[in-house]
């Protein structure tokens, strides 16, 4: 069981940057690939970028590329979403995932590929 805690939401002016990070706990010595989404009101789960187990493999949809990018360090148990000028359509509840991989250097864009999820973090922009 691996569990996971984002921290770092809040409300924010666009064009702030924010950073958000994703605690994991337990069976943290896994391999395991993260995957941060985003759910707006009235709207799906969207997934906005992922990391492998290793961080060497690492990118972020179209929509958000050149604005944020995704970390991550100490044994690789924190992981960041880097958020930079930020506009109101990326206002959200942000989630962090994980997903066995064993051993591969892989993320998965799919919500149902992840195995734990955190309990998300809001992220409001105004213009």
């Amino acid at each position: 069981q691996v569990h996971l805690v984002e921290s770092g939401g809040g409300p924010v002016q666009a064009g702030d940057s924010l950073r958000l990070s994703c605690a994991a706990s337990g069976r943290t010595y896994v391999m395991y690939a993260v995957g941060w989404f985003r759910q707006a009101p009235g709207k799906e789960r969207e997934f906005v970028g992922g990391i492998s187990w290793s961080g060497s493999n690492t990118a972020c949809v179209d929509s958000v590329k050149g604005r944020f990018t995704i970390s991550r360090r100490n044994g690789g148990n924190w992981v960041y979403l880097q958020m930079n000028s930020l506009k109101p359509e990326d206002t959200a509840v942000y989630f962090c995932a994980a997903a066995h991989v064993q051993g591969r250097e892989v993320y998965y864009s799919t919500a149902a590929e992840y195995d734990y999820w955190g309990q998300g973090t809001q992220v409001t922009v105004s213009s």
